[in-house]
């Protein structure tokens, strides 16, 4: 891809373009991006989380659903990401409504994980407080030996994945002199065909 300008052509191979070149020059964790969500209060909440999994459908995380990030999401399905690369002087910015993803997805997604991950997500109840750590550690320690034999653990109903479907995707390019290059995508209300249309915007 040309690095005069970004391409007008389909976010969704652009994404795919600057995705492959962040796997291969971030030193760590290239999926990893920004979810905003919102407070019931309207204020704004963020985290890191990391990308499991894109298409034309839209953009994949896991997370545990009782969770502080899950109670904002059950309360309102939209979220931005952004995903920032250092090593290439680039972000990305999405944005759209939330879907669950199906529980064939995300027993596939928690099976796939290595054993000690799944007992730790089984082991956390994620955000509430926590006492000592070793009250933590304790209960990985019981849940490993429980299902150690069997090698994995049942996904529990409240860890889940979901899918931002976006409907605007912004493309940032470091330039020198602070001359940065945007273009922002737009999906057309229906989502009919392709259904984006582009502009350049100011830096």
């Amino acid at each position: 891809m040309s690095e005069d300008t970004i391409p007008t052509a389909d976010p969704f191979a652009i994404f795919d373009d600057w995705f492959a070149e962040a796997q291969a020059s971030e030193p760590n964790d290239p999926n990893a991006m920004c979810l905003a969500t919102a407070t019931p209060a309207g204020l704004p909440s963020a985290r890191m989380v990391l990308l499991k999994g894109h298409d034309a459908r839209g953009f994949v995380f896991y997370t545990n659903a009782q969770s502080r990030k899950g109670g904002e999401i059950r309360a309102n399905m939209q979220a931005a990401l952004l995903f920032h690369w250092k090593s290439l002087r680039r972000q990305i910015r999405i944005e759209g409504p939330l879907e669950e993803v199906t529980s064939a997805e995300a027993d596939a997604y928690f099976h796939s994980r290595p054993f000690v991950s799944q007992v730790g997500s089984v082991a956390s109840d994620q955000s509430r407080p926590l006492d000592s750590r070793e009250t933590y550690l304790e209960r990985v320690e019981a849940i490993k030996a429980q299902y150690e034999a069997a090698g994995q653990v049942p996904r529990p109903p409240h860890w889940t994945g979901f899918r931002v479907k976006p409907v605007a995707i912004e493309f940032w390019h470091d330039r020198p002199n602070r001359l940065h290059e945007r273009r922002q995508f737009v999906r057309s209300a229906d989502h009919a065909g392709d259904g984006w249309t582009s502009t350049l915007l100011y830096p």
